[in-house]
C-alpha cells in the first residue's frame, strides 16, 4: 500500500475501511476496502480526520487484512458454525446450533503468541445457543507477510481450534429421596428446579420417583427408571456425610461406576457422578442445588446434555474459578464463576 494524500485520492483504490465515530450514535465503516475514491468522497474522508489514506499497491508474499482475517476463520470454524460478513479487517464466528463450546487453549494461545495476530473467544465448555458469537479474529497491522499466516497454519495441523457439540435429546428420570417428602411432612421444593433447569435443553422427563432413606428403595426406583429407558438420572437429597444420608450407597449398589463424590465447587461440594452401565450418567444432586442460584450443576449439567464423559481429572480441574460468590444480582454466565482451571479441549 502507498500513503498518498487525501485531496489527490480521487480515482485511487481504498486498501482499507475507513470507520466513522460518533459517539452514542455509530461506529460503522464509511468506505470499504476496495472502494474507488471519487471527489465527492474527499470532503466525508477529511471529515473523519483522514487528511492522508493508503490505497493499495499489491506486493508479492503480502496479504491484505481482509484475506488474512479469512484464513483465521478457516482455523476456527467447525460444523455447525459460520462466519460473519467481513467488516473492517474482522471476521466473527457465529454458533448455527445450540451446543456446548469446546476451545483448544493450547493452539490458541500459541496463535496468539505469533504476534500481529489475534483470536479472541468465549471461555470454553460452556453452553452457546445459535446466532450467539463464539469468537471474533483479525491481524493487527493492515497488512502481514503471507509466511507468518503460514505458520498459523502449520499450528492448527488441519484440526480446528474450536467444536461446538449439539446438545443432544435425553430421557431424565428424577429420584427424590428423603423420609420428610416420601412421608408428606414437608413438600417437595427440590424436584421443581431440577425441572426449570432441564427445561433449558432437549430433555423428556420420563419418570419421577419418590422414596425415603432406605438405600434399598433408592436403588430400586433407579433401576426402575432406568428400565423405563431413562439415559439420565438425578438423584435429590441424602448427599451429605451424615449416617442416614444412603443416596451414595443407593447410586453404587446399582451398579453404576463412581467417577467422584465430591466436587471443588462451592455451591455443590458434595456432588456425585457416575456411569450406569458405562454411558448413562447417575447423578447425586446436593441440596445446595435446591435453593442457591447458581450451582455445579449447572457447570455439569451442559457437558452431560453435550454427550461428554467426564473424568475424575475433569472434575478436579473446576477448582479455579469454582467458587460461586453468591451476588446480589446474579450475571451468571457473564461471571468468573466455572471459568478457570488448566483444562485442555
Amino acid at each position: 500500500m502507498r500513503e498518498i494524500r487525501t485531496i489527490d485520492a480521487a480515482g485511487h483504490v481504498l486498501c482499507h475501511d475507513v470507520t466513522q465515530i460518533i459517539k452514542g450514535v455509530t461506529k460503522d465503516a464509511v468506505f470499504c476496502k476496495g472502494h474507488i475514491i471519487t471527489e465527492e468522497d474527499i470532503p466525508v474522508l477529511l471529515s473523519v480526520g483522514k487528511d492522508h489514506i493508503y490505497v493499495w499497491e499489491k506486493e508479492e508474499g503480502m496479504l491484505h487484512e481482509n484475506e488474512a482475517a479469512q484464513i483465521l476463520y478457516s482455523l476456527c470454524e467447525n460444523e455447525y458454525m459460520g462466519p460473519s460478513e467481513v467488516k473492517e479487517g474482522k471476521i466473527e464466528v457465529i454458533a448455527k446450533c445450540n451446543g456446548l463450546l469446546k476451545v483448544d487453549r493450547k493452539r490458541l494461545n500459541l496463535i496468539n503468541s505469533l504476534g500481529e495476530m489475534m483470536i479472541a473467544s468465549r471461555h470454553g465448555n460452556f453452553p452457546v445457543m445459535a446466532g450467539d458469537k463464539i469468537a471474533g479474529t483479525r491481524i493487527i497491522p493492515l497488512v502481514i507477510e503471507e509466511e507468518k499466516m503460514e505458520r498459523a497454519r502449520e499450528i492448527c495441523e488441519g484440526k480446528p481450534i474450536f467444536e461446538l457439540k449439539p446438545f443432544l435429546h435425553k430421557k431424565a428420570g428424577i429420584v427424590t429421596t428423603g423420609n420428610e417428602v416420601y412421608h408428606g411432612r414437608i413438600q417437595d421444593t427440590f424436584t421443581p428446579v431440577i425441572e426449570e433447569k432441564l427445561a433449558e435443553y432437549d430433555v423428556e422427563i420420563i419418570g419421577h420417583e419418590v422414596s425415603d432413606d432406605n438405600h434399598e428403595r433408592i436403588t430400586a426406583c433407579i433401576l426402575k427408571l432406568l428400565g423405563q429407558g431413562a439415559d439420565l438420572i438425578l438423584c435429590t437429597g441424602g448427599m451429605s456425610v451424615d449416617p442416614d444420608d444412603r443416596t451414595p450407597l443407593a447410586i453404587k449398589n446399582t451398579g453404576a461406576r463412581i467417577v467422584t463424590y465430591g466436587a471443588p465447587v462451592l455451591p455443590g461440594a458434595m456432588f456425585l457422578l457416575s456411569y450406569y452401565d458405562g454411558k448413562i450418567p447417575v447423578m447425586g444432586i446436593p441440596g445446595c442445588v435446591m435453593y442457591a442460584k447458581r450451582t455445579v450443576f449447572d457447570l455439569m449439567l451442559p457437558r452431560i446434555m453435550a454427550g461428554e464423559k467426564l473424568t475424575e481429572r475433569d472434575i478436579s480441574m473446576l477448582g479455579e474459578g469454582g467458587l460461586c460468590l453468591s451476588c446480589a444480582v446474579c450475571t451468571f454466565p457473564n461471571c468468573g464463576f466455572g471459568k478457570g482451571g488448566d483444562y485442555e479441549g
